[in-house]
């Protein structure tokens, strides 16, 4: 069942940031610095410590999903995909996913948040090569250019992108002022998000 609580209450059960809310999560607004412990009757301190390995095992797939917005069966389908192919599984396995287009807009700094990245791509404002992709798990890959409608350059959901730092990865390039970015290399362990677990996602799945 999808989740459509408070998105702030993922970040507290699994006592860290996972930038979910886009500015929100870099403000003193976050609500993470007040109440640092799990939500619920019993969530304090001690719900983080103290872990079996398949409880640790569990929490890594379930914080890695919320971190990239998946359903279980989409990652359960990456997961199936990485295994056949040659190198390591849990590295593949998330560069498959960096490479998703709604991913890939966010990590260019195009959308605060994935889930703001999702809907952008959803509504059909983001050109690949050219031409308009609407579906948010397209997989990019070496040599794509991502492009922003033209139409909306000058709208306020991107107004800010000629004031905003370009943070993005080196596997991309990108000008913010034009609106473009691309893509120039496959992801590395290092420019991936570096909070998830891999391996312990590839141990729950692999028994």
């Amino acid at each position: 069942m999808k989740y459509t609580g408070p998105s702030c209450r993922l970040c507290r059960r699994e006592g860290e940031k996972l930038f979910l809310k886009g500015d929100k999560c870099i403000s003193q607004k976050c609500p993470l610095l007040k109440k640092n412990y799990a939500p619920g009757q019993h969530g304090d301190k001690r719900s983080f410590k103290k872990q079996s390995e398949y409880s640790r095992q569990m929490r890594a797939k379930q914080k890695t999903k919320r971190i990239y917005q998946l359903a279980e069966t989409q990652f359960r389908n990456y997961y199936k995909k990485a295994v056949t192919k040659k190198g390591v599984t849990g590295t593949i396995m998330q560069q498959m996913i960096e490479l998703r287009i709604d991913n890939t807009i966010y990590r260019a700094c195009f959308a605060v948040s994935r889930k703001q990245a999702r809907q952008i791509v959803g509504h059909g404002l983001i050109k690949i090569n050219g031409r308009k992709c609407s579906s948010p798990s397209r997989q990019v890959k070496i040599g794509d250019k991502i492009t922003i409608k033209d139409s909306l350059k000058g709208s306020k959901l991107f107004e800010r992108l000629s004031r905003e730092k370009d943070t993005s990865p080196k596997w991309l390039k990108v000008d913010l002022k034009k609106g473009e970015a691309e893509v120039i290399a496959l992801p590395e362990k290092d420019d991936m998000e570096r909070s998830v677990e891999a391996q312990l996602i590839v141990e729950s799945y692999s028994k």
